[in-house]
Parts: C-alpha cells; sequence; structure tokens
C-alpha cells in the first residue's frame, strides 16, 4: 500500500481564511492518521493577485497553529518548465489546441449566450484548427492560450468521499483553458500535474471545487494518470446561512490569533465544522483529533461558524491551560504580558481572571482595576441590606486582622477564611464585610472575591485600598 499523501496547496493572495484552516487542517489529520504526509504547495500562477508577504505569512501561521508539513515548499511558478511538457504532450496527442480567441470575442459570445439564456460556455470556435495553422498564427504574434478537449459524447463519473458517485455528461463541460496568454498555467492544470508529481492520495478541499471535479478527472484519463482520491468539505456558513465571509465578521486567522483565541482552540473548534466524531464529545487535542478524524464522518450539509461557540471553546482552553500549567500556558502567559502592566504578578492576575475571559484581549479590560485606583461614590460601598455602621465595622474589622496577616499566609485560600470567620465571630452579613471589601478593592458590584483580588494586589495595596474607604464614609 502506498502511502497517504495529502496537500495544503493556498495561493498567496491575502490572509488566510478560516476556512483555508480547516482544509489544511482536515488534509493534516488525514496524513498523520494514516502515518502519512502532510505536503504543502503555494499556487502562485495568477501573478495578477498575488499579495506581497502572503507566502510568508501562509507558512508562519501555519507552524503557530502546529500544522508542521513535512516537505520543502512546492512553489508552482518554479516549475513552468514541468507544466510546458504536459502541455506539449497533450496537444501532440491532440487533446488540446491552441485558442486565439480575443477576450472581446469572448466577451461577446458570453452576452449573447445570457441574453438568449444559455449557459455560458466557449463555443470550441478554435477547436479544429489545423497544426499548420495555429503555427502560423503563433510566428505571427497572435496571443494564445491552451485549451483542454473535452471528448465528446462522454458520461463523466467520479466518486468523491464525501458526496459519492457524481457523473455529468461531457456535453455540459466546456473546454476549459490550462494555459494563460502569460505562460502561466492554470489552476486547473497546474493542480493536477503537481498532484500527480508529489504522488497526493487524497485531494482534500473546498466543496466550491466540486464543480471541476469531473474536468480534472477527464484530465487525469488525458495524461493516463491514476486519480488520487476526492474528499470535497461542505462550506462554512454564517448564523444566517450565508457563505462566510469578511462582511459579517473576522475570517482571517491571523485576526483570531491577534484577538487572544489560542491556536488550540481554533483547531478543536474548526475540526467539528463538518466532521462529527460520532459522540458527544467536544473537547480534542491535536494528538487526539488525529487519532479520531475520518473522512467518512464528514458531513455534506453547511457548517455553521458560531461565534459564541468558539468564544466557549477558547474560554475553556483558556481556563485549562491555566490550571493544569500545560503546554499552552506558556504561550497564554507571554500574551498577557504584552496586555497588562507587571506591576503585579501577571501570572496571579491571569488566574483571577481566566474565569471571565472569552478571549485574552479581553485581559486588559477585565482586570483595569487592578492598575488604576478605583473611582466610586462612598453610598456604592454600603450593601442594600446593610448600613453605614455595619459597613464602617466590616472594613475596620478586615483592617485590623489583615494589618497582623503575614506575607507567608497572604494567600487566597486563608485571607478567604480569614473574612468567613470574621463575619461569623461578629455576627455580621456577608453584606457587611464581603460587598464593602469587593468595593473598596475594584470599585465594582461584580468582580473576582475579594480575597482574589487580595492575594494579586498585596497587602499593602489591598490595606491601602481598605483605608480609603473608610475614609470615604466618614
Amino acid at each position: 500500500m502506498n502511502m497517504i499523501k495529502t496537500r495544503f496547496a493556498p495561493s498567496p493572495t491575502g490572509y488566510l481564511h478560516i476556512g483555508g484552516l480547516r482544509t489544511a487542517l482536515f488534509n493534516y489529520l488525514w496524513a498523520k492518521k494514516n502515518n502519512g504526509q502532510f505536503l504543502l504547495r503555494i499556487e502562485d500562477t495568477d501573478q495578477t493577485r498575488l499579495v506581497e508577504g502572503a507566502k510568508d505569512n501562509l507558512i508562519k501561521i501555519l507552524k503557530k497553529m502546529n500544522l508542521n508539513f513535512d516537505n520543502t515548499p512546492i512553489i508552482q511558478s518554479e516549475r513552468l518548465d514541468i507544466y510546458k511538457i504536459a502541455i506539449d504532450k497533450l496537444i501532440s496527442e491532440d487533446k488540446a489546441y491552441y485558442c486565439f480567441c480575443s477576450s472581446e470575442r469572448l466577451d461577446k459570445l458570453r452576452a449573447e449566450q445570457q441574453a438568449n439564456k444559455q449557459m455560458p460556455r466557449y463555443d470550441e470556435h478554435c477547436r479544429d484548427l489545423s497544426t499548420d495553422e495555429a503555427k502560423q498564427k503563433i510566428e505571427a504574434g497572435e496571443k494564445y492560450v491552451v485549451r483542454f478537449k473535452i471528448p465528446s459524447n462522454t458520461i463523466v463519473k467520479v466518486e468523491d468521499l464525501v458526496y459519492g458517485k457524481i457523473s455529468v455528461k461531457s456535453e455540459d463541460l466546456d473546454d476549459l483553458v490550462l494555459l494563460k496568454s502569460d505562460g502561466f498555467p492554470t489552476y486547473h492544470l497546474a493542480n493536477i500535474v503537481d498532484d500527480h508529481e508529489m504522488e497526493i492520495t487524497h485531494v482534500i478541499r473546498g466543496e466550491e471545487w466540486l464543480p471541476s471535479l469531473p474536468k480534472h478527472a477527464l484530465l487525469y484519463d488525458a495524461f493516463g494518470w491514476k486519480k488520487p482520491n476526492f474528499a470535497h468539505l461542505p462550506l462554512l456558513l454564517n448564523p444566517d446561512k450565508s457563505k462566510l465571509s469578511k462582511r459579517q465578521g473576522d475570517v482571517a486567522v491571523e485576526d483570531f490569533l491577534t484577538k487572544g483565541y489560542t491556536p488550540e482552540a481554533l483547531l478543536n473548534y474548526i475540526a467539528l465544522l463538518g466532521w462529527n466524531p460520532g459522540d458527544d464529545r467536544e473537547m480534542f487535542s491535536l494528538s487526539e483529533l488525529e487519532k479520531e478524524f475520518n473522512l467518512a464522518k464528514v458531513n455534506k450539509a453547511g457548517a455553521i461558524f458560531d461565534q459564541v461557540k468558539l468564544n466557549w471553546f477558547n474560554a475553556e482552553y483558556i481556563r485549562q491551560a491555566i490550571k493544569e500549567k500545560n503546554s499552552g500556558y506558556k504561550n497564554i502567559l507571554a500574551q498577557a504580558k504584552n496586555l497588562v502592566p507587571d506591576t503585579y504578578d501577571v501570572a496571579k492576575v491571569l488566574q483571577v481572571a481566566s474565569s471571565r475571559l472569552n478571549n485574552l484581549n479581553e485581559l486588559k479590560e477585565t482586570t483595569s482595576f487592578y492598575y488604576d485606583l478605583p473611582d466610586y461614590k462612598a453610598e456604592m460601598l454600603i450593601f442594600k441590606k446593610s448600613d453605614k455602621e455595619k459597613t464602617i465595622l466590616g472594613l475596620n474589622l478586615a483592617l485590623e486582622i489583615f494589618n497582623t496577616t503575614t506575607d507567608k499566609n497572604w494567600q487566597e485560600e486563608n485571607l478567604n477564611k480569614t473574612l468567613q470567620q470574621t463575619m461569623k465571630d461578629k455576627d455580621l452579613s456577608p453584606g457587611d464585610v464581603f460587598w464593602p471589601i469587593r468595593v473598596a478593592l475594584s470599585g465594582l458590584d461584580k468582580s473576582p472575591s475579594p480575597a482574589e483580588i487580595m492575594w494579586v494586589l498585596g497587602k499593602e495595596e489591598s490595606l491601602k485600598r481598605i483605608k480609603l474607604a473608610v475614609d470615604k464614609l466618614k
């Protein structure tokens, strides 16, 4: 049995779309599950759409996402000689032909077909030009493309691992362009030639390429090459069932990473967009996905990209990393240190805030009360079921107890126990003690617990803020 080989073949025309990341992930997972190879190819044959730096950025993002490829990336623009050999082979065997139709003629043809409510397609105007006629036109300097001769009166049958058996009449296909007038191959030719040369066993790509599958099958037949297995992935959709696009929010992987989404959460979530593990389990590490993933469980139906669900995944991964200090923790802590000052121990700040974060970019806003002295009105210190006298008593008792607390005992658990015991001994309610201390420390009615905040702030700053609260009430 031949080694399983998959490939991710992006075009460097901009950012890596979240849909592109899913395609890369599914290719990676299928290769790794089968002890195969995951290869990278850069499809840069459309020179008019290239974006400077996009290729390097694509590679950087894949590495950030831990989708490591097993080859030196194949660059299509460096392989023009190989495509020329393939073109010459097809022409010599009368399976392709030179087309000299101008863009004006093709535009007019398309307009006429649309006016007559016909499917726009090439009318095979140059298909029967003799070799000598074509040669004369080329020598005269006429611009040309090379088109594939779609076989006549043929039923094209091909099987897709997701969509099943596909059957198309050849008369419903037009003679596609294989070589453009600039000398570069089209996607169709370069794709087939490279997949063959790279010994790709499984072509896993987006559903948008499904209509091209019969044409590609015919090209494989024309070259006399064995076809790989094909699997077309369902579209990613917005909640309103429209195609996922930038108009409705972020779709660039880099944007999600910049906003504080972890690679682990992104990969876990998008793995479940179109693939069903067969049970209710949702949390998967990359290594677990490698074991569980199966193309047989990829769905045809479009998958909804749900930002709320992604937030849930990301929050779970952040909390898990902080709690377990796992492999993702180091990166999370490093990002956190770029977001907040080092006035206090950032690891403590992160730990306390973790239960309230959807993504790391929320850290700065969520923890601002640590770094800016809280500004609040004295009335806020008094809980609705308490009064001024009990509030001052609660705050003063806290000052008295915490003044004598040692640095060694300045831990969240000890601080919380001390507050609980004080409240019990003096017959005070949480509203008399916990509420005013929370407000004194944070200026907020909803925040981490007083003990958690004091653990982060330290003894000196905590006592300072509680004293200021007492002064406000006098």
